[in-house]
């Protein structure tokens, strides 16, 4: 049985399994979706990619009566240092589970072989307009994209950077079957930043797995602080985050 609290201004919804977290996350960010492209023309949405936005994205993308033809979409962060065509990518998740899926408007990819020009023209295309709608997740260590506790600032004069992974970011990668060994993971990324994320005016955020127990429990209940980035979604004004039973109980 799900249940639902609030913690400060985050509402926390607590589901049975990962697959019902996960397809509860895509059912709410679909209807957020057809509510702004009711009230407007177009919808920008920023997305995560990562195993835990699997169910989220095939529930999402399955949705009738959404105007993918209004929608822009971004991606959260990528990695420095892979080939264009490297499956390990952020880029080549998101064509797979929902860019090659979905007609939409346009889609700003992270790539380039310039990683500080690109920080500076993706935060121009970010700050054009209002960002409607952000799905992400929350790492192991607490990251959010890849906001990792040494390089996170709530107050960020950047939109985009280059950042250093942290140790436990790059083990993760490792755990998610996402690269066969640490020494395969980059150690730089290219990341939207937290105030980045915070300008969303919907959040849905999806977590699943007692590997980010921790981290969830920090969330909801530790102090505010960089120490846990993603505790900063609790002072968010429309943060929904979903979860499975044995990421919370664990």
């Amino acid at each position: 049985m799900m249940f639902r609290k609030n913690i400060d201004q985050l509402v926390l919804e607590v589901h049975p399994d990962r697959r019902s977290a996960g397809h509860a996350a895509g059912i709410a960010a679909a209807e957020k979706l057809k509510t702004i492209l009711a009230e407007k023309d177009k919808a920008r949405v920023i997305f995560a990619a990562a195993p835990s936005q699997n169910e989220t994205l095939e529930t999402l993308v399955s949705v009738s009566g959404i105007e993918w033809n209004k929608v822009t979409a971004f991606h959260m962060d990528e990695y420095i240092g892979l080939a264009d065509d490297a499956s390990e990518r952020f880029s080549f998740y998101l064509q797979t589970h929902i860019f090659s899926k979905c007609p939409f408007a346009e889609i700003h990819l992270l790539s380039g072989n310039n990683p500080q020009h690109l920080c500076e023209e993706y935060a121009r295309k970010l700050v054009a307009e209002p960002i409607d709608l952000i799905c992400l997740g929350i790492g192991e260590n607490g990251h959010i994209a890849f906001n990792d506790p040494p390089v996170a600032d709530f107050n960020d004069s950047q939109l985009v950077k280059i950042v250093e992974l942290d140790l436990p970011c790059r083990q993760q990668q490792v755990h998610d079957a996402c690269f066969p060994n640490l020494d395969a993971v980059p150690k730089q990324a290219v990341t939207l930043t937290i105030p980045a994320l915070m300008s969303g005016g919907c959040l849905i955020c999806t977590v699943s797995g007692q590997r980010k127990g921790a981290a969830v429990r920090r969330m909801i209940s530790g102090n505010i602080s960089t120490e846990c980035p993603a505790t900063i979604l609790r002072t968010h004004k429309n943060c929904t985050v979903f979860v499975d039973r044995d990421c919370y109980e664990s």
